[in-house]
């Protein structure tokens, strides 16, 4: 019975929790409507006035993504007071894209205003955003594209101060150049750099040089290697397009040829040495072996000498030589060796035969 008494009293103590319930709920949902604005309120203001067209549900959303609502609407507003609105593809989604992307929203917006303002080049939104997050400063691209660039060939502070080309007559010619390029945009991505064109550049000046008959050719007129240097389309695959090349400074270095020439003349001399001296040794060699075969017939004579007197032995023995044979044999000899004698240089004629 006491629990149905005061069962009346019960309603109106929970309606009144839920009415304070709700003044609360009400309460925080306007702290946090007024935080919200007071946040974003001066970045609403700035695009509501400029005509972004970007809302406070907008910037909410990008605190959310994680964005920082300050560059793009910053970002955004520039597009639009340099008239690039949005059929130009730069969108506050797409400006959110590219940030989230990794790239630098400002930097490209100010390119892409630059490229409009100057009227001679032509670059949208999506290359322009694919060139930053290649790694490329697209602003500076844009700048070399308004402005051309001038590049040292050899560059400044390389280990050699020139380029150095030998014409055909010898004679050293030490060059110095100064390219002028334009950014190509075209070509930015996957293009070679400034040290490319450096390189060929300085290959095509040895190389005209090279071509030249004389040295006096090429201080006559130094245009010429310009010329043919600008023929060849150093340029081609490269982030940079050559507008000219111009000749700084052309020194007259050493008679190379006459160098090579002194130092193959005595490599020729050397090597002549080196087959004389194997020549000479060969024929002394030869004559060695000559006096060998000449020692060596000596002592067969001496040999067959030896024979003889077992030969004259013998034959008296057997009966078939007899002393008067023999005596004349050694008279024979004699006058041989008396002859022989007289024959000789130097020798006085004299003396008889053995008897």
């Amino acid at each position: 019975m006491l629990l149905f008494a005061q069962g009346p009293d019960v309603g109106p103590d929970l309606s009144q929790i839920l009415w304070i319930g709700g003044i609360l709920i009400a309460v925080l949902a306007v702290l946090v409507v007024l935080a919200v604005v007071v946040r974003y309120f001066r970045l609403w203001i700035q695009s509501f006035t400029t005509g972004a067209g970007i809302g406070i549900l907008d910037l909410l959303g990008m605190t959310f993504r994680k964005v920082d609502p300050r560059v793009i609407v910053r970002s955004k507003i520039m597009a639009v007071k340099s008239g690039l609105g949005e059929e130009t593809g730069i969108t506050s989604k797409a400006l959110e894209a590219h940030y989230l992307a990794g790239g630098n929203v400002p930097l490209v917006i100010r390119a892409i205003i630059a490229a409009t303002k100057a009227k001679i080049v032509d670059l949208d939104f999506k290359r322009a955003t694919a060139i930053d997050l290649a790694g490329r400063n697209v602003l500076e691209a844009v700048q070399t594209s308004v402005y051309p660039k001038v590049i040292d060939c050899p560059a400044r502070g390389s280990a050699r101060d020139s380029l150095d080309g030998i014409a055909q007559n010898g004679i050293q010619l030490k060059v110095r150049a100064r390219v002028t390029v334009r950014a190509n945009l075209a070509q930015l991505i996957g293009g070679a750099t400034e040290e490319t064109i450096i390189a060929r550049v300085g290959e095509g000046i040895v190389s005209a040089i090279g071509s030249a008959a004389t040295h006096g050719e090429v201080l006559e007129n130094p245009d010429k290697i310009s010329k043919t240097v600008l023929a060849r389309r150093l340029d081609s695959q490269t982030a940079f397009e050559i507008v000219s090349i111009d000749i700084a400074d052309v020194d007259v270095g050493d008679n190379i040829g006459a160098v090579l020439q002194g130092e193959q003349a005595e490599a020729d001399l050397r090597v002549a040495r080196a087959k004389a001296e194997g020549r000479r040794a060969m024929a002394v060699a030869e004559e060695q072996e000559m006096f060998a075969q000449i020692e060596e017939s000596r002592a067969k004579v001496v040999e067959a000498e030896a024979e003889v007197p077992k030969a004259i032995a013998q034959a008296f023995r057997e009966g078939s030589l007899g002393i008067m044979d023999y005596y004349k044999l050694r008279n024979v000899q004699a006058d041989t060796d008396m002859r022989t004698a007289i024959a000789r240089p130097g020798t006085k004629s004299g003396g008889g035969t053995a008897a």
